[in-house]
């Protein structure tokens, strides 16, 4: 039988791969790098560096949570990590016309993020923090 915390972690690993990888696309990459707030450009990482480490980041925290050695560390990195990217949303939930479809409102994309961080604490975990 499959654990569930099993079927969490696919469910986080593959799309986290997928978007991972589309941060080197170059297209998509200068779209993400739009979505960076002002603010946070060049102190100290370029907009380009920041996709590509945060690319870096998702396809190494996917990885991470799919061999058990490495499990719980990449589910708490990915925690902080899906925390750490959330303005860069809210930034692009400021303006549809100019993100389009990644322009999900403020509030959906906060509960989402929360949804995310929380399957990834699962299946990261099996639902226990401490053993």
């Amino acid at each position: 039988m499959v654990q569930p915390s099993a079927v969490a972690r696919a469910l986080v690993a593959a799309p986290l791969l997928g978007m991972g990888v589309l941060h080197f696309v170059p297209g998509a990459a200068r779209g993400m790098g739009a979505m960076i707030p002002p603010s946070m450009r060049d102190r100290p990482l370029s907009a380009k560096q920041l996709v590509r480490l945060t690319g870096a980041c998702e396809i190494a925290g996917a990885a991470g949570l799919l061999l058990p050695p490495t499990r719980r560390a990449a589910g708490a990195a990915l925690v902080v990590f899906f925390a750490a990217v959330f303005p860069a949303n809210a930034y692009a939930a400021k303006d549809p016309e100019r993100f389009g479809r990644t322009a999900i409102p403020f509030w959906p994309r906060l509960a989402g993020q929360i949804g995310i961080a929380a399957v990834t604490a699962y299946g990261a975990f099996g639902g226990r923090v401490s053993r």
